[in-house]
C-alpha cells in the first residue's frame, strides 16, 4: 500500500464491516442538491434625468457610465419604456411599442439568443432592423416606427436610431427583463 502508513491501513481494515449478502442494506443517503446562487443583481446606480418619454423619443447618454460591464435591458409595459443599464448605470431609454391583447408581449426574464441587424420576419415579411431575439417563437426587441396607436405581434419595438445603439451595446446572453408596472429607483436591485 504505497502512500499509506501501516497504522492507517490497519485502522481502515479494522473499520470495515462485512455485511452478509442476505442482510438488508441501508439506502445511500445523498445530500440534497444545493440551490445555485442567483446571479448577482445589479443595483441601480444612475437613472438618466430625462423625465417622461414621448412616443418616438429616445435618449442615449453613456457619459459617466462604465465603458464595460454587465448590460441589462428592462422593459416596463405599463410605462411603455425600455431602459438599458450597464453595470447599474442607465445609459439609454426609449418609448416602446409592444404586443396587443391578441398577441401580448410575454413577461419575464429572457436572454438575447440572436442578433441580426437586417432581419426580416419570416411570419409577417416585415423588416425588423437591429433585431435582438428573446424567445424561440420570434419575440424580439427591434427597430420600428414608434407612434401612438400602433402595436406589435408581441415584440418590443423601439425607434430605429435607438435600436442601432442598443444593438451595438449588447451581446448574446445579455438579459431582457419584461415587467408590467415595476418602476426602478436608485439603490434598488434590477431583478425579474
Amino acid at each position: 500500500m504505497a502512500g499509506i502508513s501501516f497504522w492507517s491501513a490497519a485502522a481502515a481494515l479494522a473499520a470495515l464491516v462485512i455485511v452478509p449478502a442476505h442482510a438488508p442494506t441501508a439506502k445511500t443517503i445523498r445530500p440534497a442538491p444545493r440551490a445555485q446562487p442567483a446571479p448577482e443583481a445589479l443595483i441601480v446606480r444612475r437613472v438618466l434625468p430625462i423625465g417622461p418619454i414621448k412616443f418616438g423619443a429616445h435618449h442615449w447618454d453613456e457619459a459617466g457610465a462604465p465603458s464595460t460591464g454587465q448590460v441589462v435591458i428592462t422593459v416596463d409595459l405599463a410605462a411603455q419604456v425600455l431602459s438599458v443599464f450597464r453595470d447599474g448605470y442607465e445609459i439609454g431609454a426609449a418609448a416602446i411599442l409592444y404586443g396587443d391583447d391578441e398577441k401580448p408581449t410575454p413577461l419575464g426574464r429572457f436572454p438575447i439568443t440572436q442578433k441580426d441587424a437586417d432581419h426580416v420576419s419570416n411570419l409577417y415579411g416585415a423588416p425588423m432592423p437591429y433585431m435582438l431575439r428573446m424567445t424561440n417563437d420570434g419575440i424580439s426587441v427591434h427597430g420600428t416606427s414608434v407612434e401612438w396607436g400602433y402595436a406589435t405581434h408581441g415584440c418590443i419595438g423601439v425607434p430605429v436610431p435607438f435600436a442601432k445603439k442598443l444593438f451595438g451595446a449588447v451581446k448574446l446572453g445579455d438579459v431582457v427583463i419584461v415587467t408590467r408596472g415595476k418602476a426602478l429607483a436608485l439603490g434598488q436591485p434590477i431583478t425579474a
